[in-house]
């Protein structure tokens, strides 16, 4: 396995990303959208697990326009007010329109690396709606989409992904912390009903007596595995049959 930097021409510059690939073809690609701590070891590790799997990921820089930033530490950032102060921006001045408009460039980077079949991706905390929103845009390419400790998914923001529940085609999974004020019950509630109407194929989970962020390796480990089944079993019975295009 190895991780290639790449830099991917998007409509507003150049976005940094990770590419991560073993010398075996892979089942398919993998789109992962960061948390808002932004791209690191972290995220690194969890492409690495993925690609043990047999995938090819891509782990692209959300946050690009802004750069440099950071590093933040995610177990500490949000208690240091400086620190705090600069995510916030950062996640506030990166709308869901321009990770869209980001999206099908990061696809047309997949497809330049050989990797033109069907796409899975997963978005953590600020990427989980993104994520959603990516897949409802792109919906000929992208055949399953997973949503971790998402925030603001049936919210009453004109960009909530809830509302482009009609044009999704994925398989949808999305895993809810147990009590999460960034996705309260009525949220939920409301996403389910309309992924319900649009026919999605879709399972809401609720993680009971996990906090937001508990998949992330250096942020909280408990429940961690448990997610890691569920997504895998996404994208194994929904891209694991698709025929390997990856060049070498």
């Amino acid at each position: 396995m190895a991780k290639q930097a790449i830099q991917i021409k998007t409509s507003d510059g150049m976005a940094k990303a990770g590419l991560f690939r073993s010398a075996a073809p892979a089942k398919a690609a993998i789109i992962l959208y960061m948390d808002a701590f932004g791209p690191r070891p972290a995220l690194d590790q969890m492409a690495e697990r993925l690609t043990d799997e047999g995938y090819a990921v891509l782990v692209p820089d959300l946050f690009y326009r802004n750069a440099p930033y950071g590093p933040f530490e995610a177990k500490t950032a949000f208690s240091d007010e400086r620190s705090k102060a600069a995510i916030t921006g950062l996640v506030g001045g990166t709308t869901q329109e321009m990770t869209i408009r980001d999206s099908g460039a990061f696809l047309d980077a997949l497809a330049a690396q050989g990797l033109t079949g069907p796409v899975g991706i997963v978005g953590y905390c600020m990427g989980g709606a993104r994520a959603l929103n990516a897949a409802a845009s792109y919906s000929d390419r992208i055949a399953a989409a997973a949503s971790f400790h998402g925030g603001n998914l049936a919210g009453d923001a004109a960009d909530s992904p809830h509302r482009k529940a009609a044009s999704l085609k994925a398989r949808v999974y999305i895993g809810t912390a147990g009590v999460d004020r960034s996705f309260p019950p009525e949220q939920s509630a409301r996403l389910a009903e309309t992924l319900r109407a649009a026919e999605v194929d879709h399972v809401i989970e609720n993680y009971a007596g996990m906090a937001h962020g508990w998949c992330m390796p250096d942020h909280s480990a408990a429940g961690a595995e448990r997610h890691w089944k569920r997504l895998t079993t996404l994208f194994a019975e929904t891209l694991g049959q698709v025929t390997p295009t990856i060049t070498t």
